[in-house]
């Protein structure tokens, strides 16, 4: 397919070209002034087609990808959010107690305790090796431990 496609490239050149060249034309070119029209229309035709047609052509055709690269990654964006808000409430408990997964007659001691081993558990850093989406689930989960432990402490204080 490439080798038409340039061959095809060659030739709208190359045709042309010859034509002006060949002094056998539909107006012999000895007629001075009139024999050089029809030269002078194909070249016309050739000046168009290189910089007027084929630039056009090009330009069209990268905004026709633009606009759909850019509407698939819009559409992409938002299959994202909308998993991003389907596991942020697989994740959201409402319950701080529950969330550190302590009782409700812990000291602040043990509150501190869980938190920070739930901390080192889920932390965003912690499970970079696994994958992009590990670590997104693993900073939704350390965000919402963080409110938890939060929350408890501004209760105890």
């Amino acid at each position: 397919m490439s080798k038409k496609v340039s061959l095809m490239k060659i030739l709208i050149y190359l045709i042309p070209l010859l034509y002006v060249i060949n002094p056998y034309d539909i107006l012999p070119d000895f007629l001075i002034g009139i024999g050089w029209i029809d030269d002078l229309i194909i070249l016309g035709a050739l000046f168009w087609y290189h910089f007027i047609y084929r630039p056009n052509k090009i330009r069209v055709q990268y905004e026709n990808t633009y606009y759909q690269k850019r509407e698939e990654s819009s559409s992409k964006n938002y299959q994202e959010n909308q998993e991003r808000v389907q596991t942020e409430s697989k994740f959201s408990k409402s319950d701080p107690y529950e969330v550190l997964g302590i009782d409700r007659e812990t000291s602040i001691d043990e509150i501190k305790q869980a938190y920070r081993k739930l901390a080192l558990k889920y932390h965003p850093d912690r499970v970079v090796h696994l994958g992009d989406e590990f670590r997104s689930l693993a900073e939704q989960k350390f965000k919402e431990i963080h409110k938890a432990y939060r929350e408890l402490a501004d209760r105890y204080s």
